[in-house]
């Protein structure tokens, strides 16, 4: 058996929990909109067409922001034809996905559907085939008053007040060579910059993302980041990041531990913004935008477009379905965002409903969890007030992509004004269980409140519609008081919740 023991102590603390950091994304992909979200006609559909079930089901997930309309799509996306009269809105080929997209949902159906969620919305731009003149005109349309002529015609549309959108997208992997109008980082960069602010002339108090590499093997990652950072470090907030995992071959060791990939990546554009702000002897710090991640199975058959003359509405596209091991992937992952709370300030789940996502729905018919959907709706519930800096040791495990990493990966939050302390853990071994002592240094422990694990059995189990629980968390009995703390058993490739109660200890 695996060992490790954790120190959690009050008093070293990250940063408070970003609330930001549990949100999702939207793209017109797919079935994400389309019998994902809005499907008029289905039995739980409102006046909107907003299906009630999903909308019930985003709400227990916790989600806190979503990112829309893309992603890929909206690299050629005109925001206008999406609003209006539903029967004058024009049918345009999506050049990202090969399809035909409809526009019978836009930004007036969003920015109503979020406010039904009850989640803060991030815009994403079309700095693909457009640029600051019409990024500026979406800005107006969507947050000015009254008393222009975009902003009275989202008026005449039925929305008197504004959107109020506070967190904007420069563009979206715009260094990708799949992208419709990709650039040179030194391109996109001032591109960036005279948008940004172009911006900043209506509002100054907008938060801007400005687009980071696609992915953390680009060739040119690194520069990319520092040339864009060079054009337009003062005139944005965020740079974004985006990360996909999935098993390579049979290494499903390595897959266990694909946070380690996350840390790493943090921590490499952490650095390179530093560096860029120092050579400014700037005090300002670029917070990050993880605004793209999740176990996508990217060979996989649906992951495949249509091609040649076939331009579908809505054909299901990237509908991976989750087995327990991805789920405690995700869990890691959410593990990783966490621990970096300091820095990433905002995240997106890729995606929201039925592309690689959490939630999955059939037309005309029910919706349900996946597996991935357990991890992430316990730690947005749950992970509140502070991140803890927990203290590890304990055994290590050999993986071919990431060398000897802890056996253990594990991070825990603080909520002083409750009095709860949440452990999240993940044993990353795949045939071994792991022994866990919970040392709460500087906090009185008064009792275990909850302890779930997910995983341990069966790592190719898989919710459906006729088993939706299939892998539901169960609770772990063997965490038990243990001296001042607590002790516990993971199961081998496992995630865990642990809820504590305590008071913090006086010095």
């Amino acid at each position: 058996m695996n060992t490790a023991r954790l120190i959690l102590d009050p008093r070293r603390r990250v940063a408070p929990v970003p609330r930001r950091l549990f949100g999702s994304f939207v793209e017109h992909l797919g079935r994400c909109v389309y019998t994902g979200i809005y499907e008029p006609g289905h039995p739980t559909a409102d006046a909107d067409g907003f299906r009630g079930d999903v909308l019930a089901l985003v709400r227990e997930l916790g989600v806190t922001t979503i990112r829309y309309p893309g992603g890929n799509f909206v690299s050629s996306y005109r925001w206008e034809d999406g609003v209006g009269p539903l029967d004058q809105r024009p049918a345009r080929l999506d050049l990202a996905w090969h399809s035909l997209e409809t526009n019978a949902f836009g930004l007036d159906e969003f920015a109503r559907w979020v406010d039904k969620a009850d989640v803060e919305p991030i815009m994403a731009l079309n700095l693909g085939t457009r640029g600051t003149a019409e990024a500026v005109e979406l800005l107006e349309y969507a947050n000015h008053r009254g008393g222009s002529h975009l902003a009275d015609r989202r008026r005449d549309n039925g929305a008197a007040d504004p959107y109020g959108i506070r967190l904007w997208c420069l563009g979206n992997e715009m260094d990708g060579p799949w992208q419709v109008g990709a650039r040179t980082a030194a391109e996109y960069g001032r591109l960036a910059a005279q948008t940004a602010k172009a911006m900043r002339r209506f509002d100054p108090t907008l938060e801007l993302i400005a687009c980071g590499s696609s992915h953390f093997g680009m060739p040119t990652f690194g520069t990319w980041e520092r040339d864009v950072l060079t054009e337009a470090y003062d005139d944005i907030d965020l740079i974004s990041l985006h990360a996909y995992y999935q098993p390579v071959g049979d290494d499903l060791p390595s897959f266990l531990a694909s946070a380690e990939d996350m840390d790493r990546y943090i921590d490499a554009v952490t650095a390179i913004a530093d560096s860029v702000g120092a050579i400014r002897r700037s005090t300002k710090k670029i917070m990050i935008a993880f605004d793209e991640w999740n176990v996508w199975y990217q060979s996989a058959a649906p992951s495949t477009p249509p091609s040649g003359e076939d331009w579908p509405v809505a054909p299901p596209l990237l509908e991976d379905h989750y087995s327990v091991a991805d789920a405690v992937v995700v869990g890691g992952l959410l593990i990783s965002l966490l621990r970096h709370s300091d820095r990433v300030t905002a995240a997106c789940q890729a995606q929201l409903v039925n592309v690689i996502a959490p939630i999955m729905t059939e037309p005309g018919g029910s919706a349900w969890r996946q597996t991935i959907f357990h991890p992430f709706a316990r730690t947005a519930r749950h992970a509140r007030g502070t991140v803890l800096d927990v203290l590890r040791a304990g055994s290590t495990t050999s993986t071919e992509r990431y060398g000897e990493v802890d056996a253990v990966d594990a991070v825990s939050t603080w909520d002083e004004s409750s009095g709860e302390m949440t452990v999240f853990l993940v044993n990353r071994v795949l045939a071994t269980p792991a022994e866990v002592t919970v040392d709460v240094s500087g906090a009185q422990l008064a009792a275990i409140i909850e302890c779930v694990t997910v995983g341990g059995a069966d790592l190719d189990a898989r919710n459906t519609p006729d088993g939706p629980d299939h892998a539901a968390p169960r609770p772990n009995e063997t965490a038990h008081r243990a001296g001042a703390g607590v002790r516990l058993t993971l199961p081998p490739a496992s995630w865990t919740m642990l809820r504590l109660q305590a008071t913090e200890a006086t010095l």
